[in-house]
């Protein structure tokens, strides 16, 4: 079986070899030219936005950007967006693609009869909704590792209409936290589904097996919970659930691996203990103390502070739409987590937009920047968060953040500035992901120039 298996791998690699040696075509060679006059073009967040522009395309990455209508040449596709006010695709840091997203009563009451095959025709139908309102990228924090894993691959293959997806498998919890998926459940269904449970851990050396056993399922990047959670069926409340022997064992092993680490942390004592382990970004951080600022800026850490989150919870939870457990969870944490968020955004604390979409519903990810805006921000560092600092959050500003020759071609489009009016944001009119366009602005399609 060795043997076989040897020459198996050996006739891949020579025929690999062949196909690499034997297609000698440039970059350029069949790739499709598009360019797009833009009415006003923000394409650095952060920056001034320039007037009439033109973004010259070739396959899916972004060749030129000029000033002023420069005409395209022959056979080229001319997109007009003239009226429209144009930007870098926009990237969420914390979303929840897989199964249902928004609907918590319905999630419970079909969760013994769905299966995969289920939740990922949900995955699909959330990956195209959010890639339509204007979100480009994101960081899925939870779902299916293989299946999300799958999911991630249709979608760089084009089978599936959906964002860049930079996936974490499932969170990892110690037992009984808040990604422990057993809480709540009779016993005899806890013990069922514990055994088949592979993102639970308890103790450092444990941690580090919970977090190769990600990777291994194709974890991007890893999610882990320094303290409860708010939508957790089980009475224990949002503090400190890991030790710091635990926490470094995940983030070391990671870093190890070459994943960013996420923490959803709530309690302040979580959200400390996780950045002197080095953590590379924190969500949620309901609770910030001025010693948590001190520790964000001396070392870097990004803050995602998912806001539409809590919000969302607190609506369930009052509407009877969540378990009991969890309406003190969500008063606290939605009482806290506003005046947190503006006590570290008037500190200067690193910004990276994330909305924790799938507690709120799937496509509405842009009402994040008027909760921003109201915390202290201004529009343009609001959409500087969605862009610039997300995409070096996530380690990718070469490839995304801006509108510059040499990055992918991931563009949106609005009616008008949204630096006067940042809900404006909640109606993109176009969108392009990689070159291609999935979202058309009234009826201006791509047409072949003159």
């Amino acid at each position: 079986m060795r043997r076989f298996a040897a020459i198996t791998f050996a006739m891949l690699s020579a025929t690999s070899l062949c196909a690499q040696t034997t297609v000698p075509a440039t970059p350029e060679a069949g790739q499709k030219l598009t360019v797009i006059h833009a009415g006003a073009l923000l394409a650095q967040p952060g920056k001034a936005p320039r007037g009439p522009s033109t973004i010259i395309i070739r396959g899916d990455k972004i060749t030129a950007v000029r000033d002023g209508y420069v005409d395209a040449e022959a056979g080229a596709h001319v997109i007009d967006l003239k009226d429209q006010f144009v930007m870098p695709g926009l990237v969420d840091m914390h979303v929840h693609l897989w199964g249902i997203g928004g609907d918590p009563m319905r999630d419970r009451l079909t969760a013994l009869n769905r299966d995969d095959a289920d939740d990922m025709l949900f995955a699909v139908s959330n990956a195209r909704i959010t890639l339509d309102a204007g979100f480009t990228t994101v960081r899925d924090l939870g779902g299916s590792p293989r299946g999300m894993r799958a999911l991630r691959e249709g979608v760089e293959r084009g089978d599936v209409a959906g964002p860049t997806i930079i996936n974490a498998g499932s969170g990892i919890s110690v037992s009984g936290g808040h990604a422990d998926g057993t809480n709540g459940m009779a016993e005899s269904f806890a013990e069922a589904l514990h055994q088949h449970q592979i993102n639970t851990c308890d103790g450092p050396d444990d941690c580090r097996r919970a977090v190769r056993q990600q990777v291994a399922l194709g974890a991007q990047v890893i999610k882990y919970m320094s303290t409860g959670g708010v939508l957790s069926n089980i009475s224990g409340g949002l503090g400190r659930a890991m030790t710091d022997e635990e926490m470094s064992a995940i983030i070391d092993t990671a870093h190890g691996l070459g994943r960013k680490v996420a923490t959803h942390s709530h309690a302040a004592a979580g959200t400390k203990a996780a950045i002197k382990a080095h953590v590379d970004t924190v969500d949620h951080g309901s609770f910030i103390d001025d010693e948590a600022i001190q520790l964000f800026k001396a070392n870097g850490t990004w803050l995602v502070p998912t806001m539409l989150a809590p919000r969302a919870a607190l609506e369930q939870a009052r509407a009877g739409l969540l378990p009991p457990a969890v309406i003190p969870k969500a008063e606290e944490a939605a009482a806290a987590a506003f005046a947190s968020h503006s006590k570290a955004i008037a500190a200067g604390v690193k910004i990276a937009f994330g909305t924790d979409t799938g507690v709120s519903k799937h496509g509405e990810n842009a009402r994040e920047f008027a909760l921003m805006v109201k915390a202290g921000m201004t529009p343009a560092a609001a959409l500087k968060a969605a862009t610039v600092n997300a995409a070096e959050a996530l380690g990718r500003e070469s490839a995304i953040g801006t509108i510059e020759t040499g990055k992918d071609a991931d563009i949106i489009a609005i009616s008008a500035s949204p630096l006067d009016d940042v809900t404006r944001m909640e109606t993109v009119d176009f969108v392009m992901r990689h070159g291609v366009v999935h979202k058309a602005a009234g009826k201006r399609q791509a047409f072949p120039a003159d």
